[in-house]
């Protein structure tokens, strides 16, 4: 029997059993969509962004700290999203429980940020960390003379290589995506276990480095570089964006949030800590290659072009699930009237929403060219950061009409997510206010399209 919400707008939503989520169909077991939360999770970030953080606190105990932080608030919004994802399993994330709770201009909006920067833009990010660190592998291969350019190449390619796989069809993409990202974490656990038993590394590297700031200057620079490091977490929300191809949602959408997350955490923690045993915070300091710095230090020059090619071939499994999320994205919207309509278009044969994926792959490939990673990632990062907040203020709405939502540890998680949320981007934005500044006009400048495909909806309608 289907359950009814009730928008603030006054429409009346049925909201499907688990069998119904319209054209696309339930293949994913746990396993798959547990594999798609790492694999969106561990991508451009973790690879890119030490350096940057070691720059900005100083303190490489305090770098570490900050990780744990950011992965103690991801598990608590994963928790709080596996109960959202459960009540209402279909694809969209955010921008179906938005929609369904607050209102529909909720909804879109959190879908025309994830157009731009959810999606497009980590796809542009983690394919520039592909190329510069392929580039980084084999710097022989140069074309036209301009490094630069090879990486945006070799960044094109992995894109179009790999739209190519996920128009074929979800279960051939879904293969790739479980080697990628198995690959991807065996790599990880063996740089982890090989760096610290084998490598010529120094633990007292832990307490070297500068004084942690003080004051508002020190708390405005731990926000920033928090927002920093929940960009690398962001994914922890991945299986909700395809909550119509899971099968048994109610159990393995939740489930696949808290595992694919813990794992992640474990890695994160352990990668940040090999990445201080290996060099020395100067070192470190503002690298974005850290992954080859710390391999060269421990194990000498050779190891930098293993490690580097095998972090390249990582990076793919966050490009692959990167493609898969997006699209379900925009096809959600479009099948509610707030997006271009051919985005809800559906293969025939692949059964996969093509049209969005070849959109998405499309406006990342325009990103790559004008090479924006390092411009926007506090961009990325504030806009990332403002609609979880909404969608976990949801989870009370919900308890009071659902009585079978659980959240564990509930009213902790929702409770701790809103406000660490909350305080992070208000910092950030008193650090860093150009870049926040431009990221709210992003979320602004989506209300104007909104009133544009709601005033087409209800043409179409009459």
């Amino acid at each position: 029997m289907a359950r009814a919400l009730i928008r603030d707008s006054g429409e009346r939503v049925d909201e499907a059993q688990d069998g119904d989520a319209g054209d696309l169909s339930r293949r994913l077991r746990l396993f798959p969509a547990t594999n798609i939360v790492v694999a969106n999770m561990i991508g451009a970030g973790i690879f890119t962004t030490s350096g940057l953080l070691l720059q900005e606190l100083g303190s490489p105990l305090l770098m570490i700290a900050l990780w744990i932080g950011g992965g103690i608030l991801a598990l608590c919004g994963a928790m709080c999203y596996g109960a959202l994802g459960a009540a209402m399993p279909r694809a969209g994330g955010e921008y179906v429980y938005l929609s369904r709770l607050f209102h529909p201009l909720l909804g879109f909006l959190t879908g025309w940020v994830s157009f731009f920067v959810g999606f497009s833009a980590p796809l542009a990010a983690s394919s520039l960390g592909f190329g510069e660190y392929f580039a980084r592998a084999f710097p022989d291969l140069v074309l036209w003379g301009d490094p630069g350019l090879t990486g945006k190449i070799l960044a094109l390619l992995a894109i179009l290589a790999l739209m190519l796989v996920h128009l074929r069809g979800l279960e051939l993409g879904a293969r790739v995506q479980n080697w990628l990202t198995v690959g991807k974490v065996v790599l990880i656990v063996v740089l982890v276990v090989f760096g610290f038993s084998m490598g010529q590394g120094d633990f007292a590297n832990l307490r070297r480095g500068a004084e942690v700031p003080a004051g508002v200057a020190g708390w405005k620079t731990a926000g920033l570089s928090l927002m920093w490091i929940m960009f690398a977490y962001s994914g922890w929300n991945a299986a909700t964006y395809i909550g119509s191809e899971i099968r048994n949602p109610a159990r393995n959408l939740p489930r696949s949030l808290l595992l694919g997350t813990g794992v992640v955490i474990l890695l994160y923690f352990a990668l940040n800590l090999l990445f201080v045993y290996a060099a020395s915070p100067g070192e470190l300091s503002g690298v974005i290659a850290v992954g080859g710095l710390a391999a060269s230090n421990l194990f000498g020059g050779w190891a930098d072009t293993a490690i580097s090619s095998l972090i390249a071939f990582a990076l793919l499994s966050s490009i692959s699930a990167l493609i898969i999320l997006g699209p379900r994205v925009y096809y959600a919207m479009a099948r509610d009237g707030y997006f271009f309509a051919f985005a809800s278009e559906v293969h025939p044969v692949s059964q996969v929403p093509s049209k969005s994926i070849v959109l998405q792959c499309l406006i990342a490939a325009v990103m790559v060219m004008s090479g924006t990673f390092d411009q926007i990632l506090t961009y990325m990062g504030f806009c990332l950061g403002i609609f979880p907040i909404v969608a976990v203020i949801g989870v009370f709405k919900l308890r009071q009409t659902r009585s079978d939502i659980r959240v564990p540890l509930y009213p902790v998680p929702p409770l701790v997510f809103i406000a660490a949320s909350l305080a992070i981007l208000t910092l950030a934005y008193l650090e860093r206010p150009v870049e926040s500044t431009i990221a709210l006009a992003t979320v602004a400048l989506g209300l104007p399209v909104y009133i544009l495909f709601r005033r087409n909806r209800s043409e179409v309608r009459e």
